[in-house]
């Protein structure tokens, strides 16, 4: 089974990458948070920071694009291609409001008008760039998903990473697994599932179900139990003292490079909303967190909450 970090808006930057890798049991591949070029068909300076290859030494990273227009595309695909990236990664599957409202993202699976050009500009202007799709079933209702498979077949692509669920479902209610079957069974390309495996018990009953399948991308439930991968690879789950560490670089990390306290605690209480899933009996500590106005406070509530909060038993993500 290979395993790929699921790109979190946000979250898993090159900063949070690399201090996750080097304290954890690294994955296959990492995809970056969705890069938007701009109308000037150019990246913007935090986003090609951010896929620097300096700054993502030994990793198997691809760069996710999100647009709705070839042209966007593939100039930033071409600048991409001139950092020594031999794919990159079309978005298809953003549920965001913003983001569909723009016509992208999830938003753009129900917008033929635009995707099919997309599609045929994208594959005919990069025929020696490897290119793949992360998509969800579609965007009012998963009837839509044989008509854009069919779509997607037409394509060389070099992987299909299916989100079985409609835009409208965002992340609540069970993923659609009926839905993902019917996708595997018509799909001729590399297929990687993504969506709601948040243990090693859920990849398990996963590769239960579907055998052939062997790739998979992990995303909360990856960030909530930084631990998940080593898991999987029979090794202990990770203790106090590791998390702890893994949170201390983070937040050192941070204050070197963000400005004043307000946006270095913003990072940290997102990430304690996923973080918090990995300990029990933290309700009390977690409010301490979420209160922390200054960082002085932050770090007294943390420092409570490791002293008093033992791990959980069953890791698990639950969507809030």
């Amino acid at each position: 089974m290979r395993y790929y970090f699921a790109p979190l808006e946000g979250i898993t930057n090159a900063l949070y990458r690399n201090a996750w890798r080097a304290q954890f049991s690294p994955a296959d591949r990492y995809f970056t948070p969705f890069i938007t070029p701009t109308e000037s068909l150019s990246l913007q300076t935090k986003e090609l920071r951010d896929v620097q290859p300096e700054c993502n030494q030994g990793m198997d990273l691809v760069p996710q694009l999100l647009t709705n227009r070839p042209e966007p595309f593939v100039a930033a695909a071409r600048k991409l291609q001139q950092l020594g990236y031999p794919e990159v990664n079309l978005n298809l599957g953003c549920p965001s409001g913003t983001v569909v409202a723009k016509r992208k993202g999830s938003g753009l699976l129900a917008e033929w008008d635009l995707l099919e050009p997309l599609l045929d500009g994208i594959f005919t202007a990069l025929p020696d760039l490897r290119i793949s799709i992360k998509t969800r079933l579609g965007k009012d209702d998963p009837d839509e998903f044989p008509e854009l498979m069919e779509l997607y077949n037409r394509y060389p692509l070099s992987e299909l990473i299916i989100h079985p669920r409609i835009q409208r479902d965002f992340y609540r209610g069970p993923v659609r697994t009926d839905w993902f079957a019917q996708g595997l069974a018509m799909a001729k390309m590399p297929v990687c599932y993504n969506g709601d495996l948040f243990t090693a018990e859920d990849v398990a009953a996963f590769h239960r179900q579907f055998p052939t399948v062997e790739r998979v991308m992990l995303g909360r439930g990856l960030i909530a139990n930084p631990g998940l991968l080593g898991e999987l690879r029979g090794e202990a789950p990770i203790d106090k003292a590791q998390f702890r560490a893994f949170h201390d670089r983070l937040y050192r990390d941070y204050q070197a490079a963000l400005h004043g306290e307000k946006p270095v605690l913003h990072k940290m209480k997102e990430l304690w909303s996923y973080w918090q899933a990995s300990f029990a009996d933290c309700e009390k500590a977690m409010k301490r967190i979420r209160k922390a106005q200054h960082l002085a406070e932050y770090e007294s509530a943390v420092a409570w909450l490791f002293a008093t909060c033992p791990l959980a038993e069953n890791r698990r993500f639950v969507q809030k």
